[in-house]
């Protein structure tokens, strides 16, 4: 079961020693399909739109007394985008200034698999959500920081898929083979 309210207020809001409020935040990631449902290599995030106007940004908001920094991610993913899936290891901490406000902010983002989107959100009435791939989103997004922790993301995942393919570059061929012989 999805709580279907968002949280409202600042009473559990966390701040740095600093006195700068903290904020978590995901970027939502999925790879696209083909028409037979086969997964592609063609990396799509999701961006959504800010309540107060149409810049286009990935879900983030404050990090509360009562969870960890992985739960505020996730949690914001749901509340602001409608999204649920695995929250991986944080791409980093950034330290920013508000431009509407004046105020200095920590922010965390983390990578989110997107696992289920859902057709009902708690913002589903004030934000837009579109998928797009890298460039697109990097090219939208209005904060210096998330386009950062996107490269990151990009990096991580190219890394990643070396990784396997030089750990099991003959994994396919071998199964075929195996297959084969049957």
């Amino acid at each position: 079961m999805v709580c279907m309210v968002s949280r409202t207020g600042r009473h559990l809001q966390r701040y740095d020693n600093l006195g700068r409020r903290q904020v978590v935040g995901c970027i939502p990631y999925r790879y696209k399909s083909s028409s037979d449902g086969t997964r592609t290599d063609d990396l799509e995030v999701l961006v959504i739109s800010s309540q107060k106007c149409q810049k286009m940004m990935f879900p983030k908001g404050g990090w509360e007394l009562d969870e960890s920094r992985e739960e505020a991610a996730l949690r914001e993913s749901l509340e602001e985008a409608g999204v649920l899936g695995n929250v991986e290891c944080e791409l980093g901490k950034w330290d920013f200034i508000s431009k509407s406000h004046g105020t200095f902010y920590e922010g965390y983002m983390f990578p989110l698999l997107v696992k289920e989107e859902l057709d009902f959100w708690p913002e589903q009435n004030l934000r837009q959500r579109t998928w797009m791939n890298v460039k697109e989103a990097r090219d939208v997004c209005q904060h210096w920081w998330m386009k950062e922790a996107l490269d990151i993301l990009v990096e991580r995942l190219n890394s990643l898929k070396q990784q396997n393919e030089q750990n099991y570059p003959n994994i396919c061929s071998d199964l075929v083979a195996k297959i084969s012989s049957l």
